[in-house]
C-alpha cells in the first residue's frame, strides 16, 4: 500500500494531524446513518466510511465515504487516515520520553509564537472548543511525534559540507540583505515619573543585577519574562526587527557596539532603564556562509526529511502493522 505525501507532510509541519486524527475518531454518527461501513483497519482496529469522512472534514478536503471503491480521492483520504493512525500508534511508544517540562515549554513556544499574552492563549483555547487538559494532550502527541521522527528519521539524514556550499552558491540572492537592520530584545524596569532619587537608585540597581545575571549566562528571556515591565516580557522579551532610524538615539548608541548574542549597558529612557540584547544585526550585502550555514543545513535536513519520512512509513512503518482494506 503506497501512502501518499500530500496531507501527511502538511499534517506534520502544522500540528494538525493530531487534532484532525482524534476529531476523526470522536466525531458522533449522524443519526440518519444507520449502516457505518468498515473500509479498513490496522491492528484490528476497524476505520469506517464515516471515519474517512470525518477526517476529511477536519483536514479541510471532504470526501463521502461511500464510494471509496470508486472514488480515487476517498481512497487517498483512507490512506491518509491510515497513516495518521500508523503516526498515532507509533508516537505512543515514545510518550515515557516526554516530561511535563517538555510540554510547558512546547506550549509556551506556540503562544509566544502567537504573540500572545497568557490570558488571551486560553481564550483563544477556549474558543476553539478544546479544554486546556485536551490542548495539553494534543501537544504532548505533537512532540511524541516530533521524537519519532528525530530518532527514527531526521537522526539518519546526512548533509555534507559540499551540499551546503552547492546550496548557497545557487541561493545567494536569498541571502542578500538591502537594508541594515537589528532584531533586538529587552528587559524593561520601569520607573515612575514621580519617582524619588532613592527609588530611581534602588531601580538602577535591580536592573544592574538582571543585567549581571544575562552576561552570566542566564537565558534573556526567562529574565524579561520574570522581570521586565513591559508588555513583550509575554514575548521573552522579543521586539522584533528594527532599522537603525527606527530606534531611540540613546539604544541605537548602546547596541551599535554589540555583537549578535551581547547584552548592552543600562539606557534610561523615559520609560525606565532598558538592557538590550542583540539577537541579529543584518547589514547590506549578502550574508558569508557563515553565518548562514546552519539555516541551511536545518533547511536541507528538512527537506531530506520529509521524503525520507515518506519512505519511513511505506517501508518499514507499513510493515510493523497489521493494516487491511475493504474495498
Amino acid at each position: 500500500m503506497r501512502i501518499t505525501r500530500s496531507w501527511v507532510s502538511e499534517a506534520l509541519a502544522n500540528g494538525a494531524l493530531a487534532i484532525a486524527l482524534c476529531l476523526a475518531l470522536s466525531a458522533p454518527v449522524a443519526a440518519q446513518q444507520t449502516v457505518d461501513k468498515v473500509v479498513a483497519s490496522v491492528d484490528g482496529d476497524p476505520i469506517t466510511e464515516h471515519d474517512v469522512e470525518a477526517f476529511s472534514t477536519a483536514m479541510g478536503h471532504p470526501v463521502s465515504g461511500s464510494d471509496i471503491a470508486d472514488n480515487e480521492q476517498a481512497k487517498l483520504v483512507l490512506k491518509e487516515l491510515i497513516a495518521a493512525k500508523l503516526f498515532q500508534e507509533e508516537a505512543e511508544k515514545y510518550s515515557d520520553k516526554i516530561d511535563d517540562a517538555q510540554v510547558d515549554q512546547y506550549i509556551d513556544q506556540i503562544r509566544r509564537d502567537k504573540h500572545m499574552t497568557p490570558d488571551q492563549f486560553k481564550e483563544a483555547i477556549a474558543q476553539s472548543g478544546m479544554t486546556s487538559e485536551q490542548f495539553r494532550d494534543h501537544a504532548r502527541q505533537e512532540l511524541e511525534k516530533a521524537m519519532m521522527i528525530q530518532q527514527q528519521v531526521r537522526d539518519r539524514v546526512d548533509i555534507s559540507e559540499g551540499d551546503i556550499q552547492s546550496y548557497y552558491n545557487q541561493h545567494k540572492d536569498d541571502f542578500r540583505v538591502t537594508e541594515e537592520r537589528y532584531r533586538l530584545s529587552q528587559i524593561l524596569i520601569g520607573v515612575p515619573k514621580n519617582a524619588t532619587p532613592k527609588q530611581v537608585a534602588e531601580l538602577h540597581a535591580k536592573a544592574e543585577t538582571i543585567r549581571n545575571r544575562a552576561i552570566a549566562g542566564v537565558d534573556f528571556g526567562e529574565l524579561a519574562h520574570h522581570y521586565s515591565d513591559d508588555v513583550s516580557k509575554n514575548n521573552a522579551g522579543e521586539l522584533g526587527w528594527f532599522q537603525p532610524q527606527d530606534i531611540l538615539d540613546q539604544i541605537l548608541a548602546a547596541i551599535k557596539p554589540l555583537k549578535p548574542g551581547q547584552v548592552s549597558q543600562i539606557v534610561r529612557t523615559s520609560h525606565g532603564f532598558h538592557i538590550l540584547k542583540v539577537e541579529a544585526h543584518e547589514v547590506p550585502g549578502v550574508r558569508p556562509l557563515s553565518e548562514v550555514k546552519d539555516e541551511i543545513r536545518e533547511k536541507l535536513v528538512d527537506e531530506k526529511a520529509q521524503s525520507e519520512t515518506q519512505e519511513w512509513v511505506e517501508t518499514e512503518l507499513v510493515k510493523q502493522h497489521d493494516v487491511e482494506t475493504f474495498y
